[in-house]
């Protein structure tokens, strides 16, 4: 199914030809940038369905292919009455991984495909599409459901940008998972350092995390390097590892949250102002000003931000190697600023993909701690696949190190919030640890490093058993690893070892 029968179809408009079909709901900002608002404004985790000819994993809802069926054949006699927008774009510059992807999206809701377009890179095949994404916005009942077999996805009900780019992320993924590879939702960057000796070298990192844990922060940032050091940035969503660690990027365009977004985040705010930067859901007033501080329209507001404006990215959106991957949680009592892990700790931290929900996902829980293996909510299929491939690859592949960020407090009780890990402490943190210059001692309750010394900080205040009695030390420690245990042992194709890495 790669033509599409309607009354009109307008194939491959410009991004200048998508901006003025997308005009009748552009809000025009003081920099000349577009803004759209949507009615829906997170994503339909709860309408969300993956055809179910394949093993679907824990956190995965299924649907039959009959029913599929039904609703496809409803979609596309719809569509014959309508005039539609053909958008071809391609996710991927690697040999290895490249995808080409298209999308078929009701002519009224132009500002999606236009938002859509300065996510991917032009099209370099002209065969077939890889994938295909039909994007039908007024439908009357809100449903999306992934065929992973046809390599389609329906995204009815809903007009929320980000149902689009992640429905070809969402494929992609899976693709390459049958390819002996693992799609990844993680950031990633080089940090050009000189080693002890004095030695310049380029240490690649992956960063994982929801959104609203810090993950394009840390992706972004500078590190504070200068000169010859320097930091370079990658991708800021997916990445396709495959089996020796080698990262292969997906997207030129990087989807931010705006909410409090100021001149403190230089690169980002430089980016954002920039007039090709395309938003949803922020606040622009009358004259077009922006307002980041403002959630009226919701916390979860964002932008389309091109990769070339961020400052720092090169002309490759791959990495030789993920020499250092970084799990990013955010948890407030017992956590420290930071953990190193084991090859088997790492696959099972991965499971445990603890982190906190956002605006995108549930904005009625927004703040409360979660639960989501690879911090990936769009895994398809069993998600213990995807941890033991993982530990396939640490252990084939024993150059690479893993590590736990903590970007939230240590020592919350009733009476205190905890002392906040600050973006200063974890970016440095990042910097020392490409530079090796982190003193490890072994933690005796979880069994991983934490900092005996680092160079340049002290983090004396964030030892997280001078907040807590003994007696309450314990009890937290006993309860997560209660916890973490109850969330792993869902998993039933999971290896025992990796869940009794919590237990030892």
């Amino acid at each position: 199914m790669n033509r599409i029968v309607a009354k009109k179809v307008i194939v491959n408009p410009t991004v200048e030809e998508l901006r003025k079909l997308a005009e009748h709901h552009e809000q025009t900002t003081k920099y000349e940038s577009a803004a759209y608002v949507s009615k829906i404004r997170n994503r339909s985790a709860g309408q969300s369905f993956i055809v179910d000819d394949i093993p679907l994993g824990v956190a995965q809802r299924g649907i039959s292919r009959m029913k599929a069926d039904e609703i496809k054949d409803e979609v596309l006699d719809y569509l014959k009455d309508k005039n539609i927008i053909q958008l071809d774009r391609q996710m991927g510059m690697s040999s290895k991984f490249n995808f080409h992807c298209r999308l078929y999206i009701t002519q009224e809701y132009a500002r999606i495909a236009h938002m859509w377009n300065n996510t991917l890179l032009e099209p370099n095949k002209t065969n077939d599409p890889d994938f295909i994404s039909i994007y039908i916005p007024e439908w009357p009942e809100r449903i999306i459901i992934a065929d992973p077999i046809q390599k389609v996805t329906y995204i009815l009900g809903t007009d929320y940008f980000g149902e689009a780019k992640k429905s070809f992320l969402r494929m992609a993924m899976y693709e390459v998972k049958k390819n002996n590879g693992l799609g990844l939702h993680a950031g990633s960057k080089v940090l050009k350092v000189k080693d002890k000796d004095g030695k310049l070298q380029e240490v690649g990192f992956l960063l994982f995390g929801l959104s609203g844990t810090g993950k394009t922060t840390l992706t972004i940032h500078d590190h504070g390097l200068t000169g010859e050091e320097t930091a370079i940035v990658r991708q800021d969503d997916v990445v396709f590892m495959d089996e020796t660690g080698s990262c292969y990027g997906s997207e030129d365009g990087f989807f931010i949250k705006t909410e409090g977004l100021d001149e403190s985040q230089e690169v980002l705010y430089k980016a954002a102002i920039h007039p090709t930067t395309i938003f949803e859901n922020v606040m622009i007033d009358n004259e077009g000003h922006i307002d980041f501080d403002n959630t009226e329209l919701t916390s979860n507001g964002r932008g389309v931000v091109l990769r070339k404006e961020i400052e720092n990215t090169d002309n490759s959106i791959d990495l030789k190697k993920a020499n250092k991957m970084v799990f990013i949680t955010r948890r407030n009592d017992i956590i420290p600023p930071v953990a190193k892990l084991t090859a088997k700790q790492a696959a099972t931290y991965f499971m445990l993909g603890e982190s906190i929900e956002t605006s995108a996902g549930d904005p009625t829980k927004a703040g409360q701690s979660k639960r989501c293996v690879g911090t990936n909510p769009f895994i398809t299929g069993p998600e213990s696949e995807e941890g033991h491939r993982i530990w396939e690859i640490m252990k084939n592949n024993p150059d690479m190190e893993c590590y736990l960020l903590n970007t939230g407090s240590v020592g919350a009780n009733v009476n205190f919030k905890g002392e906040k890990i600050t973006i200063k402490i974890s970016t440095e943190i990042m910097k020392q640890i490409a530079k090796d210059g982190i003193t490890w001692k072994q933690d005796e309750d979880w069994g991983y490093m934490v900092p005996e010394e680092v160079n340049g900080l002290d983090l004396s205040k964030y030892e997280p058993k001078q907040y807590y009695t003994e007696i309450e030390y314990k009890n937290i420690v006993k309860t997560l690893k209660e916890e973490r245990q109850q969330w792993l042992s869902q998993f039933k194709e999971l290896k025992e070892e990796l869940i009794m890495v919590i237990a030892s």
